[in-house]
């Protein structure tokens, strides 16, 4: 009785919730600090399991995330300048969980300078961390064998 209930109506539901979750989530991070297409591509692969449509979108949106994660580790100089943002991005955080004073340029309420708190600085963290993952794993899935990177220049340490 129990295991029907689950599988008839609770998992249905949590599959729904999920994907759709991921994909405003995916959506959103496009615009702001975050995973943008790995969120969509997770939401299309959730919500895959009960419906052709996005299946059929996970696709061509899985390519596209894999041919920007293999770019983006082409070059010796695509990862410095990928770890050095999610670095800055990862102070930025720091500084805003730290919140300084109002500085005297700033025209608004005080209350508005770094809003959010350490909450917000924590997701700006968060996003730094996963940014560092993402090029950890894109370098090791797509990054040049060690040979041509000799060759290109590239020292072996």
């Amino acid at each position: 009785m129990v295991s029907s209930f689950v599988h008839v109506w609770l998992k249905p539901l949590a599959v729904n919730i999920a994907g759709w979750l991921l994909l405003v989530v995916g959506v959103l991070a496009l615009v702001l600090p975050g995973p943008g297409l790995l969120c969509i591509v997770a939401g299309l692969a959730v919500l895959s399991t009960r419906y052709r449509w996005a299946e059929k979108l996970m696709h061509p949106v899985k390519a596209r995330a894999y041919h920007l994660a293999a770019e983006g580790v082409k070059t010796r100089s695509r990862i410095v300048a990928s770890s050095l943002g999610a670095a800055v991005l990862f102070a930025c955080g720091l500084v805003w969980g730290l919140r300084p004073p109002t500085p005297g340029w700033w025209q608004w309420p005080d209350d508005w300078w770094l809003i959010g708190g350490w909450g917000t600085a924590i997701s700006i963290m968060g996003s730094a961390g996963f940014a560092i993952g993402l090029i950890i794993y894109s370098h090791r899935r797509f990054g040049l064998p060690m040979k041509a990177a000799r060759r290109a220049g590239g020292s072996s340490a």
